[in-house]
Order: structure tokens, then sequence, then C-alpha cells
């Protein structure tokens, strides 16, 4: 920041204006991209919902009918667990009169924790094999699955048909799953169960790679031998039906804790494990089936002598033998549980095993026993825990966040059609009542009045400006106050009151001092009990002071709002400010008219009495919206504040973005800091209370709270549009801005402007209103972190002339 220099020549210290400017300038940067990473945050938190919701990289295909010529033999033939051990791929079968009861698809919170319920009231364990996406979700039943004593299983993140994936695909669904398996319970898993897989003769020529790349990886893959179909919902007699093992043979038996309702299964399984156990069966775990066979093993090595049978079928099995001993981390000779292996006490397993249930052998026991349970799960540690855990916070924040904003986006949904509802109605009825032929404020105002003009480096529009005033129907004085002008503006403003023959044009200079202190100025100035105040780049219609000053008629107004008009609306920027002037300030205005409760008197097109003005202590510096701040507290001292639509100023909009960026986010900051100012008014009885109640939680809401959420609807309408309904959420939207098109229209017609500018409102809604949003959101960041900005002034090319050359 330059260090300002007087008029002669000698150095001054910055003003206080100038060093809050300073101050702000050097915090804007920041606060952008605070603005920007909040947006970031939301997407994201929608992206990680929709990936858990598998709306986002969703993938419903499923692989059925294809050829299994690739696929040996041996494997379509064999049992149901699947190692590659060496690169060798073998298979092992369920001991008979054994059940590896295993679960698909969970957890789900209504579901799992029933059947952990029924599991440890039967004193069985079981395999689970969770999607990723749920354990992340619902982490808390994982970690008392495993406390349980239960075994877990990897069904990928998003239950996808691998076979249809890439290698890249397939290691993130198995990556991912394994973190949230290390956040939820500190574990990783060897097991593995595909989704949509059954028994091994339905591996076909696509999902064996998977396979095989998987067991390269250490992974062990568990299929099925009897499918108790309880998918189908068949009634809980068929469930136990089909879920039997035929003549004693043992089996891995899969039922469904979640992927739909599973009332039925909740039923069946206490009445199935039951059946089993009478039966003489007993219920292991996946780990438990190879702990089984390792100890059949070790029996026929020590009756052959150290010898193991090689021949025939018992070659397969002793082979799956040694691969089995190698899972379980305990080798073929040993039963110890593997060097780090975490747990607690299982509930036990129901014999079998070689392995007493719950509580026999003392703790030693239960330990050793949990081992051989969950020996496919591996103690999760360093970066893998810490990421683990990191996933889950992070679906924790997005499973917590997207239902509060959606809840808030039906809360603004309301909001923004109860507004526009409510804009409709009132206006009609300001618009019937203030256009009757018999409507009046009261006798007319013909008394001469005081305009004060603003005016800080306006050479290009204060000819203009004034070249307008002289065409007034209503006897004005004008006050130029040159606010420390360095461009010639008050040599100008004399030239052309000069060359109107202007008389009653008087031109007064300051020390720049802000747009505040230059009204005060004016008003101090000022010879009539009327002062009008405008700025220095707006031109007035003939007739637009005297309509301004109608109401005054009425002893209890003390303030007037006009109708301000875009003038350059004839780019594409410009045809957006107009839509916004027409549609949202004018309606707006029309609206708290009539509930008494009028905001803000636009800066371009204003009047007060002045005797109103100096009771409030006139123009305030506490804020950056000095004609809102003004305003309230004329609510406040209990005078009324009125719209009178038939003053029509021309007013030269910003021109660029840039511009447009730096006008709104001032107006938006210096609404919410002359709001804060007059917060005090919720409390106040009398007409500062009914502001208060009345105007401030309006203008919180639909000034502030809805525009900041706003955001919400196009969000969510683009992620629909990708990743969920791409027609239904077109359709939505395009009935949105249909309402919207609506009420634009009844405006313009209000206002007896031409249609055709509203051919730029879907452009607008695209873009525009985007921006807007980011401005908002940037100046309640600015309002929570603090900071000052100074009175901006913005490039002007003086392009709006008088009010007869203003194109419609």
């Amino acid at each position: 920041m330059t260090t300002p220099t007087s008029s002669r020549g000698r150095r001054r210290a910055p003003s206080r204006i100038e060093r809050a400017a300073g101050r702000a300038a050097a915090l804007q940067k920041p606060r952008v991209i605070l603005a920007l990473l909040i947006l970031l945050a939301l997407t994201c938190v929608m992206l990680l919902d929709g990936y858990l919701r598998a709306e986002v990289g969703g993938d419903n295909r499923v692989r059925s009918g294809a050829s299994s010529s690739k696929v040996p033999d041996k494997i379509l033939d064999g049992g149901p667990i699947l190692t590659f051990r060496g690169g060798q791929a073998t298979t092992v079968s369920v001991p008979s009169k054994t059940i590896a009861l295993t679960f698909d698809d969970g957890p789900n919170p209504t579901w799992t924790p029933q059947v952990l319920k029924i599991l440890e009231e039967n004193d069985v364990p079981g395999t689970f094999f969770l999607v990723g996406s749920m354990v992340s979700r619902y982490p808390s039943i994982v970690k008392s699955m495993v406390q349980q004593g239960n075994e877990v299983g990897i069904h990928t993140f998003t239950h996808v048909d691998l076979s249809y994936q890439s290698d890249a695909r397939v290691n993130r669904e198995m990556q991912q799953t394994q973190l949230a398996l290390a956040g939820a319970a500190g574990i990783t898993t060897t097991l593995f169960r595909a989704p949509y897989s059954s028994e091994t003769d339905a591996i076909d020529n696509y999902s064996w790679p998977v396979y095989q790349k998987l067991g390269k990886e250490g992974y062990t893959s568990v299929f099925v031998d009897t499918d108790s179909d309880d998918w189908k919902k068949p009634g809980v007699s068929k469930i136990i039906k089909w879920a039997t093992p035929k003549k004693n043979k043992g089996a891995s038996v899969l039922f469904h804790d979640a992927g739909g309702e599973r009332s039925q299964t909740i039923k069946a399984l206490p009445t199935y494990i039951k059946k089993m156990k009478a039966k003489g069966y007993t219920f292991t775990t996946i780990s438990g089936v190879i702990e089984k066979r390792n100890a059949t093993n070790r029996q026929s090595a020590a009756a052959s002598n150290g010898t193991s049978g090689t021949s025939g079928t018992g070659g397969q099995t002793a082979t799956g033998v040694a691969e089995a001993g190698a899972l379980a981390g305990t080798g073929t000779g040993t039963g110890n549980a593997p060097t780090g292996e975490g747990g607690t006490a299982p509930n036990g397993e129901s014999g079998g095993t070689g392995t007493a249930p719950n509580g026999q052998n003392g703790q030693n026991g239960s330990a050793s026993t949990t081992a051989r349970l969950q020996a496919a799960h591996r103690t999760a540690t360093g970066m893998t825990l810490y990421e683990g855990k990191a996933l889950i916070v992070a679906v924790a924040i997005a499973e917590w966040a997207l239902p509060v904003l959606s809840y808030l986006l039906l809360v603004v949904g309301v909001a923004v059609m109860g507004r526009f509802g409510m804009m409709l109605l009132i206006a009609r009825r300001h618009y019937r009542q203030r256009n009757k032929r018999r409507f009046s404020w009261g006798p007319t105002v013909t008394g001469p009045v005081s305009v004060i003009v603003p005016a800080y480096n306006e050479k290009e529009c204060i000819a203009n400006t004034l070249e307008s005033l002289a065409q007034s129907t209503h006897p004005i004085e004008v006050i130029v106050v040159d606010d420390g002008s360095t461009d010639g503006t008050s040599e100008i403003a004399r030239a052309a009151a000069d060359k109107l023959g202007m008389a009653n044009v008087r031109v007064v200079r300051q020390e720049n001092a802000g747009k505040p202190a230059a009204l005060n100025n004016g008003v101090r100035n000022a010879t009539y009990d009327i002062v009008i105040m405008m700025d220095g780049d707006t031109v007035f219609e003939p007739d637009a002071v005297h309509q301004l000053v109608q109401p005054f008629a009425d002893p209890e107004v003390g303030a007037v709002a006009g109708n301000a008009k875009v003038g350059n609306r004839n780019t594409v920027i410009g045809a957006w400010q107009h839509i916004e002037y027409v549609m949202g300030f004018n309606l707006d205005r029309r609206m708290y008219d009539l509930l008494r409760c009028m905001p803000t008197i636009p800066g371009a097109i204003g009047a007060f009495r002045r005797d109103a003005v100096l009771q409030v202590g006139g123009m305030s510096e506490d804020t950056l919206a000095e004609d809102t701040d003004i305003t309230i507290a004329m609510h406040r001292a209990g005078w009324r504040v009125v719209y009178q639509e038939h003053a029509k100023a021309w007013t030269e909009a910003p021109g660029s973005l840039k511009q447009l960026w730096s006008q709104r986010y001032r107006w938006s900051y210096g609404t919410m800091q002359a709001l804060w100012k007059h917060r005090k008014s919720l409390t106040d009885k009398g007409p500062s209370g009914r502001f208060g109640r009345v105007g401030m939680p309006l203008v919180v809401l639909f000034q502030i709270v809805t525009p900041v959420f706003a955001p919400l609807i196009d969000v969510f309408t683009v992620y629909s549009m990708i990743f969920v309904d791409f027609e239904a959420a077109l359709l939505a939207w395009l009935a949105v801005l249909g309402i919207q098109l609506a009420c634009a229209a009844y405006a313009f017609r209000l206002d007896k402007e031409r249609y055709r500018y509203l051919l730029m409102m879907p452009l607008q809604q695209l873009a525009y209103r985007q921006m807007m949003y980011l401005v908002l959101i940037h100046s309640c960041i600015t309002a929570l972190t603090g900071g000052r900005l100074r009175w901006q002034k913005l490039k002007r090319t003086g392009e709006v002339g008088t009010p007869a050359g203003v194109s419609g």
C-alpha cells in the first residue's frame, strides 16, 4: 500500500480506512481459498458417500454362463477352500459332520447383531465375508464380531463382480476393504469370497485369473458347498432344508446377514443350529476347518511313521492339509497361534476341532482356540492401521454430514419455494394497492429538495448525472461532494453545471474519507428538509425526484427507496444483473414494503427526511453497507420506510466479473455487519422490536442462510445427474428453472420490462448464481474471521447516459 501524499507534496500517514483496507486486502486470498476448500470438502464428502453406496463407480454387471475350459478339473471338482501356495492351486474340503457357517454381504445394523446374538447363545462361531463399504459405515459391529470369536473375510469393497474389473480396480477393492477392517477391528485378513460366487464348479474362464492373481498375493478364496438360498425368502422350513448337508457330509454353508430383508434367516438360524447339533455336527470357522484337516493329517502322518499318503485323491487332500497349515500360520506340526495374532477369548466352538469350548481349558485354552478359529486374521500395524482409522473417521463424517446436508437441502428448497410464493402474492397485492386510481400518499409534495451526489473519481459519469438532474421536473438543489477525487471530478462537475446553466449546483470538496462521510457532509450542507441520495454514476428519469418525494406526504414516512435499473444491460453480465435487479431486488422491496420491514434503501436512488437522518446519527462508518445500516436505524427510530416503484434511476452495473465480485462482496459483508450491529432489535419493544422480530429473520433467512446453503441444490443436482438418474435430476432442475422463470416473468410484467432478457436466465442459473453463492460464502468467512473493507471504487465507462438514451 503506497503512502498518500497531500496537495503540498508532504507525505501523510495512511487514514484509518486505508489501513483497514490494507489489512483486509492481505486477508482476502486466504478467505477465497478457504471458501473453495469448503466447497471441495462438500464435494469429497458426497463422492465418498456415493462410493460407499455404490452410486459412484458402481457396477451391477454379473457374469453368467461363461465357459470354464481353462479351469483345472481338480479345482472344479474340489473342496470349497482354494489356495495358491507356491503358485500351485489346491482345494481343501470340509471334514464330515462339520459345518463352517458363512455369512455374506454384511455388516448390517439391523440383521448382523441378531445373527451374532444367535451364534453367541448357541456357542457357535461363524465366518463373515464383509463388504468393505459396510464395514466402514458400521465399524462397531465388526469390532464386536471379531471380539466374539468369529472370523472375517473380504467380500470386496463395493460388492462388484471382479471378473469385469481391471487389475487396478481389483486391487483397490481388496486394499480398501483391508483398510476398513484395520480401522474397525485392528486386523486384516487372508480370506476372500467373491460376490456372486457359489460352488467351485461355477468358476469360469473370466473369474479364474482373478482367483489366481489373489492367490499369488496370499489370499485364500472360499466357496460354498451348501447354499441356504435365504435371499430368495422361501420360508423358514425351506431355508433349513436347503442348508442341510447331504449324507452327513461336511459343508461350507452360506447364509446372508445383509443385502435385504433377513427376518426369515433370523428365524431359521437357531433352529438350524440345534438341528445340526442333534445330528452330531460341529460348527467351526474356515480356519477351524483347516485346523481340523491339519489334525487329521498329523494323525495320518503318525500312523504312517511320518510319511504322508500321496496317491489318489489323498494326494490332493494331503497337499491341501499342508497348505491349510500354512494358512493357519501354524505349520503342520504344531497347534500354536501365529506370532502377534490378536483377539480375545471366543465364545467357543461346538466340539469337533480338538479344543474345548469357551472356558473349559481356562484362559490359555480359550486364547489358543481363538487363535485357531481366527487364524486368517493378521494384526494391523503401521500405516495400514492409521489409514484404516482415517477411513473410518472420514466415513463417519460423511455418514453424519450427508443426512444433515439432505435435511438442509429440504429446508433450503422449502425456503426458496416459500420465498417465491410469498414474493408473488405480496408483490401482486403491492402493485394493485399502489396503482389504484384513487391511491394517494396525501397532498402532492411540491417543495424543493436537496440532491446529494457523493463522487470519488467519477469523471466518466458525473456530467451525465448532472445532465439527468437538469431535466428534473421537481425543484431541486444539487450538492456534489467530491471525496478527494484525483481525476478532476469537481472541475468536470462545475464545467457541466455551467454548460447546462444549473445555478442550483454546489460542489463541495473534502479529504478522502469514504462514502458515508461524503453523504454526511452533503446532509450538513443541504438547504431543504428532504434529501435525496444518489450515486455519482447514476442518471435519473425526469420525474424520478417528483415521484420519489411523494410518499413524504405521509408524516410517518421517514425514507423512500426508489427503483434502480441497470443501464448497461446489453452485455451478458449486464443482462444477468438486470434480471437480478428486477426479479430479486424489486420484488423483495415490494414484499418488505407491505411487511413494513424494508432492509435497504439503494444507494443509487433513495430519499430521506433530513431531520430523521440527523436523529439516527447520520450515515454510519461502522459498516460497509451504510445504506442498509441507516435503513435499519430509521426503522428502529420509529420511521416508516417505503418503496416507490415509479421513481426510476439508471445505474452503471459492474462490467466485469472481477468488479462484480468486488461490489457484491462488499454488499454481502456490509449487510452482515449491519444486521450484527442492530441485533439488539430482536429484544427491543416498539418499532425497533417489530423490525427485529419480522424484518431481521426474513433478511437473515432469505439473504444469508438460504443463499449460503443454496449451492447444495446445485451440488446434489450435478451429483444426481452424473451418478444416480440423469433424466430425473434434469427434469427436477428444469422444473425449478420453470418456477423461477415464471416468477421473473411476473416481475418483468410489473416493472413493464421487455421479456427478451429472460432468455439469459438459464445461463444465469448455471454461472452467475454460482458466483453469487461463492461471494456470499466468502463474505461469511470474512465475517467469522474479522476484517474490514474500504469504499471500493469500480471502474466506470460512462456508457449510461440520460434516461432517454437508455435502451429497453
